[in-house]
Parts: structure tokens; sequence; C-alpha cells
């Protein structure tokens, strides 16, 4: 496993907010850990790496170049001091989230979007299964929380609705 391979892992776990990810391969183990603490000051450590082919040395530089990697975090912190006054929509499964029905088909909702209960926000695939994801309120989309095509966890925030 290179730095690249590493740092692109780091990105992941830093995106999906997991709090902890174990990999091992022939040639590595590595666990990354997250804390509440970490996610909010945008840090992540690898918490246990073990290199069987490798020097010990060789791998560490990978954890800090990918350091600066983590500003979404810093977006999930502004979005938690916005949601006192929005409604936040979550993911009620694990998966893959998507914007629109298909790659040819247009976004379900942009910002600025007035929603009314039942609409459909998004769909999150899960185990090669499409399920839509419908607005819990009406209201106007103020902030998509997640990028297209990128993996969700349960109770990940997705979109915060203005319900006035």
């Amino acid at each position: 496993m290179d730095i690249k391979e590493i740092q692109s892992l780091i990105r992941f776990v830093a995106k999906s907010g997991a709090s902890e990810v174990s990999l091992e391969m022939e040639d590595v183990k590595i666990t990354i850990k997250t804390t509440p603490e970490s996610t909010a000051s945008s840090e992540m450590a690898v918490v246990h790496q073990v290199p069987v082919a490798q020097p010990a040395a060789a791998m560490m530089p990978a954890v800090a170049a990918a350091a600066p990697a983590a500003p979404v975090a810093n977006a999930e912190t502004a979005a938690q001091d916005d949601e006192s006054q929005y409604t936040v929509i979550k993911s009620p499964i694990i998966g893959t989230f998507y914007r629109k029905p298909s790659p040819d088909k247009p976004n379900f909702v942009e910002i600025g979007s007035s929603v009314k209960v039942g609409d459909t926000l998004c769909v999150i695939e899960a185990m090669k299964l499409f399920n839509d994801i419908e607005s819990e309120v009406s209201g106007k989309i103020v902030k998509i929380l997640v990028e297209d095509s990128s993996p969700v966890e349960f109770d990940q925030p997705l979109f915060l609705v203005d319900p006035s």
C-alpha cells in the first residue's frame, strides 16, 4: 500500500463520518480512529500501523501529508450551528448518496428548491437497491450537506430545510 492509497483511505474515512476503520492486507495493517473531538478539530490519527514487508518509517509520512485533507469536518461543524433554525433531513440507511435518479436526469432538488412532505430529495444505494429518500417536512432546501456519489452513514445529515 503506497502513500496515495493511505491518503485516499483517510479522505474516505473523513467523508464517511465513520468512527473507526481497520484495514488489514498482506503487507500492512492500518486502523484509523476518529473521536468527536478529532472530527470537530479536523484531525484524524492512524492509531495502529504494522508494516510487514516495509519499515515503519517509510509509512509514517503518509499520515502527516494527509492531515490537511479533512476540511470536511469544518463544514459539518458549521452545519451543526445552523441546525438550530433548520430542519435536518438525515440518512435512514448506510449506502451511497445520489442527487439524481440516473446520470442523464436532473437533480431531484437544488439549494433554494421548495419541497413538500413526501417529495423525493435523493436516492441512497444500498446493496444494489436504490431507496428514495423523501422529505419529512415542507419548506425550502437551504443546504445540501453531502457530495453526489459519496458514502453516507446511518443518521448522517443530508439536507437542511427551512420549514418557514
